[in-house]
């Protein structure tokens, strides 16, 4: 059984990234001493000025941490730091809680906490999050956690300092499985709203106008508030890059060919995705659906 995690406890944070930097900054806040590590040491100098301290390797880092967590790009990034040379399963002890943070594969998920079990007594939870960089900034991420039930409630904690909304969804995988489920409803709905928007300005309707009066009925959503905006405003700096999120929605359709969902909504969103990142946009914000799906309309891209 995990021991309960609470400041002032050691937290190991690797993967220092927009989301990371900003989820680690809060983990210390909150109380818990922190180590951390990145590929890049620079993105860990406001942590370091701050009072965290610096670990040469995962393992390092996982050594005396009561729990790690990880933040990081995709499936075989994980794999590398948990059980690559001089990867965490080098370091951390029996009993361990290592927290996973990023939005990878739900399978390999499963078979990286079987096997970070059977090899060093640790528990892995996977809780990919979804708020983006404003609730990583301000703690109020929402974390979708799947694995061991003892682990999760020994980590409360942790996900106290990161999270608003946490709710354990069952086994390991179980978590990046609700995170695809997420994420294909955010784009099939953007991709409904481009449509929408370009449809509105064919027929020669002020765009923000008509998003205002959509707001008003049944069609208001968190993507007709900001995502359409965005478009309407044609704004492309990424807040959420493009090519994130063609990578999560390529997890979101294996997910489905995995538990055979007929899914011709996350096949159409995520064929968009694609067409996106292949027009140039792989940089900007995932919004930018909006400016593709203008011009295969024939207009001009807002903004």
């Amino acid at each position: 059984m995990p021991a309960p995690i609470q400041p002032p406890a050691r937290v190991a944070f690797l993967g220092l990234g927009v989301m990371g930097a900003a989820m680690a900054a809060n983990i210390a806040r909150a109380g818990f001493a922190l180590t951390v590590h990145s590929r890049s040491r620079a993105k860990a100098a406001a942590l370091e000025a701050a009072g965290a301290g610096w670990a040469a390797s995962p393992a390092d880092a996982a050594r005396e941490a009561a729990c790690v967590a990880l933040c990081l790009p995709d499936t075989p990034d994980v794999e590398a730091v948990l059980f690559g040379a001089g990867g965490v399963a080098e370091g951390v002890r029996p009993g361990t809680v290592v927290i996973d943070f990023s939005s990878i594969a739900a399978a390999p998920t499963a078979a990286f906490a079987a096997r970070l079990a059977t090899e060093r007594g640790a528990f892995l939870l996977d809780s990919p999050v979804s708020g983006g960089p404003g609730g990583a900034r301000d703690g109020t991420l929402t974390c979708m956690v799947g694995g061991d039930a003892a682990a999760f409630a020994a980590a409360g904690g942790v996900f106290q300092a990161v999270g608003r909304t946490v709710t354990h969804l069952g086994p390991p995988g179980a978590g990046q499985v609700c995170k695809s489920a997420n994420q294909l409803i955010i784009a099939a709905t953007v991709q409904a709203a481009a449509e929408a928007l370009a449809l509105g300005r064919k027929a020669g309707l002020d765009p923000e106008a008509m998003r205002q009066a959509l707001l008003g009925g049944s069609a208001r959503s968190f993507v007709l508030e900001n995502h359409a905006k965005r478009i309407n405003d044609g704004v492309t700096k990424a807040g959420f890059r493009a090519e994130l999120m063609r990578k999560d929605m390529r997890l979101a359709q294996q997910a489905a060919r995995d538990h055979g969902v007929f899914a011709p909504a996350t096949g159409l969103a995520a064929q968009m995705m694609e067409a996106l990142v292949n027009s140039g946009r792989g940089e900007m914000d995932a919004s930018s659906l909006g400016a593709l799906v203008a011009e295969l309309s024939g207009l001009v891209p807002s903004g």
